[in-house]
């Protein structure tokens, strides 16, 4: 039988939809997608893509946090762009919060995301 459990915190923004933040069975967590929303006022991040991006690897290690892991247990990390030409500033960003070995990645372009974010990230982790 498996332990399937709802992760839930406030230092990640609410869902606008119906899904859960996360869901973890047995060790493995599965991430919603998260867009650069703070947290306090569910509003976008103002700022360059690199503050949108800082902002969704911010939500996303809350959540990991609260299922009892960090970003460094992600396995598996897609990201969605808008711009692809924003590729590169995804790279720089993602080496200030990840270490070798990397998770394996996709890196999807999109033509909208919601509530107007230039960047929305999901991923799994294993703990």
């Amino acid at each position: 039988m498996t332990n399937k459990a709802v992760i839930h915190t406030d230092k990640a923004p609410a869902a606008i939809g119906t899904y859960s933040q996360a869901v973890k069975v047995n060790n493995t967590v599965y991430l919603s997608g998260q867009i650069p929303l703070i947290p306090d006022t569910m509003e976008l991040i103002e700022g360059d893509i690199s503050v949108q991006i800082r902002q969704v690897f911010d939500n996303l290690s809350e959540v990991c946090a609260a299922s009892g892991g960090d970003l460094s247990n992600i396995v598996k990390l897609n990201i969605f762009l808008t711009d692809l030409s924003n590729f590169a500033v995804v790279n720089q960003v993602m080496g200030e919060y990840f270490q070798q070995p990397y998770p394996a990645r996709a890196a999807i372009g999109v033509s909208e995301l919601p509530k107007g974010a230039q960047v929305e990230m999901d991923g799994i982790l294993v703990i």
